[in-house]
């Protein structure tokens, strides 16, 4: 069952505010790193600052997207634009998985061809990002679920995955100079290796977040077991007989609702629309339904319900 939403113009001001501190705090740490990177004599740190800068475009995206996603229906998207965060979340997995694959081939490269021993102190630089860039991930990741919004998580795995690049750049400094110190070349070859592991992982996480906006874009019905609280709503309303069909999909961050129930056979067609119309209202009160389409059919006992 999805999360209890906030009133749209609420979540419309929560997202846009998560995505525009990430792409702030993108845009200090691509310059921090990058000018650290230069100035310490560290390739891996300057590689990781364009990581960084692949997150403001990503941020950027999900912005695109939640803004198109807030645009009222019109008469091409009578149920509004609400997929359009979905499809934010499909772009940010394909980048994300761009960028794991750069990630490999450039560690792999650095595997064959150890580079310069870079600075001690850029050691605190990468440190700093990594803390800044795990409270992104998990300030970004709550609001995205609060919010059901499935493109702010694929963008916080996005800061997740830059946490997780800056560690191998951790260590890869951190072990670098220790084989200058320890004068144990071998060592130089462990930040490559961390790299490529750490870019696999980025990997996994990018067909993840695909699968499951992909999967949002088929329009998913939700199980029997999410939405029992809805049939029982529907079951308590006085003159519905049965409910013989229920079917509840996902439509961007929002349900939407096909239901038919059965109401006694010798109601007039305008009781019938009067009890219709309660079905409606009753599962409009639930926050996350969007739009609910009743149709009603003069109850048989002998015919198969879906029950309540």
């Amino acid at each position: 069952m999805t999360p209890s939403l906030p009133p749209v113009p609420e979540r419309e001001k929560q997202l846009k505010f998560a995505t525009w501190i990430g792409i702030i705090s993108n845009v200090f740490l691509f310059l921090l790193k990058g000018v650290a990177g230069i100035i310490g004599h560290s390739s891996a740190l300057i590689a990781d600052a364009f990581h960084s800068a692949s997150d403001v475009i990503t941020s950027v995206i999900v912005l695109a997207g939640v803004n198109a996603a807030m645009k009222p229906p019109d008469s091409d998207h009578p149920y509004g634009h609400g997929k359009a965060e979905v499809v934010a979340a499909i772009i940010v997995a394909v980048l994300l998985g761009v960028v794991a694959i750069e990630l490999f081939l450039h560690t792999l490269q650095s595997l064959r061809e150890p580079g310069e021993v870079p600075e001690g102190w850029t050691l605190y630089i990468v440190l700093f990002s990594i803390l800044i860039k795990e409270g992104l991930f998990r300030y970004k990741r709550r609001v995205g679920l609060q919010m059901n919004s499935q493109a702010l998580v694929a963008d916080a795995w996005h800061h997740r995955s830059d946490a997780f690049s800056s560690i191998a750049v951790l260590v890869g400094v951190g072990l670098a100079l220790m084989a200058d110190t320890f004068q144990a070349e071998w060592l130089r070859y462990a930040d490559p290796v961390a790299g490529m592991l750490i870019s696999l992982m980025i990997l996994y996480v990018a067909w993840e977040i695909g699968y499951e906006a992909v999967h949002r874009t088929l329009d998913h019905t939700l199980h029997r077991e999410d939405t029992v609280d809805m049939r029982r709503r529907v079951s308590r309303i006085q003159g519905v007989k049965s409910i013989d069909s229920f079917r509840a999909r996902e439509h961007g961050p929002y349900i939407i609702i096909d239901i038919k129930v059965s109401v006694p056979a010798e109601l007039s067609v305008e009781q019938g629309h009067v009890i219709a119309k309660r079905v409606k209202q009753e599962l409009m009160k639930i926050e996350e339904v969007e739009d609910v389409l009743v149709h009603v059919n003069p109850y048989q006992p002998d015919e198969p319900s879906e029950g309540g």
